[in-house]
């Protein structure tokens, strides 16, 4: 299994580092551990990690900071991706962000709190409410925003477009427009809903970041974490349940790209030990 991936201009390590877990609970407000959040960071790069995935409304702007705080100027092969769609308001509800000014403006403030000139990415995440719903296409809308995508692409803002919590048909559509270099929706062991479009992604030679590869929680009941061979296998192999999981998410296809967060140095370098995880032929969760 080949252990790297193109990402746009890039090619990338399979397992990298999502910033979601960085600023404090709920994705809102300053990190628990200032200090801790950048050694983090800093230890992901020497352990080799050249993908970040964040956000602007991880915080909002919490996340950014932190990045820029600890790593910049950044190493020239670290491919940095956001997200743009929805913010945060000041009580820390998720609003929609969709019309293409909203998506030009989220992207030239990435761009400012990251501290650089260019991404290697960003996604347009057709908001639903909840990331892991997708909702129906609106062609007129979404024939606006990829207009504006592929003039911040055009310009040099982005690298490469990416979408998230997408349908198959809003990957066709964007197909016939322009080139997406990656595509992020939820997928898990459990929650395979999105195969259809991680398939087409394969087909055509797309990174695919899964988000919520260990479902929506860390409790016992966890139908990921909790799936009796997952906890099988964990306890054969010496390795956690979520290890486990993100093993076998990596080996769903060879174009998945992982995106594990955390905020603590211990199970950062637990999620990079996925990718050398062989998991039984006779897996089956």
């Amino acid at each position: 299994m080949a252990n790297t991936f193109p990402l746009g201009p890039f090619t990338v390590h399979r397992v990298g580092y999502g910033a979601m877990q960085l600023p404090g609970p709920g994705v809102f407000g300053p990190p628990r551990d200032h200090d801790q959040a950048i050694a983090v960071l800093r230890r992901a790069v020497e352990l080799g990690v050249d993908h970040i995935d964040t956000a602007q409304f991880y915080g909002p702007n919490v996340a950014n900071e932190l990045i820029r705080e600890a790593l910049h100027p950044y190493p020239e092969n670290l491919a940095l991706v956001s997200k743009v769609g929805a913010r945060r308001n000041e009580k820390g509800e998720w609003t929609a962000a969709q019309e293409p000014d909203d998506l030009r403006a989220d992207i030239e403030q990435n761009l400012a709190t990251l501290g650089t000139d260019r991404l290697a990415a960003v996604n347009l995440r057709i908001h639903s409410g909840d990331p892991s719903s997708v909702g129906p296409v609106d062609r007129d809308l979404f024939d606006r925003q990829l207009t504006a995508m592929i003039a911040a692409r055009d310009e040099g803002l982005i690298a490469g477009i990416g979408l998230s919590s997408i349908s198959v048909e809003h990957l066709r559509i964007a197909l016939d427009r322009t080139e997406i270099v990656t595509v992020q929706n939820a997928y898990n062991l459990v929650n395979r809903e999105s195969q259809d479009v991680l398939d087409l992604c394969v087909e055509r030679g797309i990174s695919f970041v899964p988000f919520f590869p260990l479902g929506s929680g860390f409790s016992a009941d966890n139908p990921v974490l909790g799936n009796a061979a997952v906890k099988q296998a964990a306890a054969d192999l010496g390795k956690t349940p979520a290890q486990i999981a993100l093993a076998w998410t990596l080996a769903a296809a060879p174009n998945v790209l992982l995106i594990p967060g955390t905020s603590s140095v211990a199970h950062l370098e637990e999620n990079l030990d996925v990718a050398d995880i062989e998991l039984p032929a006779d897996f089956t969760p």
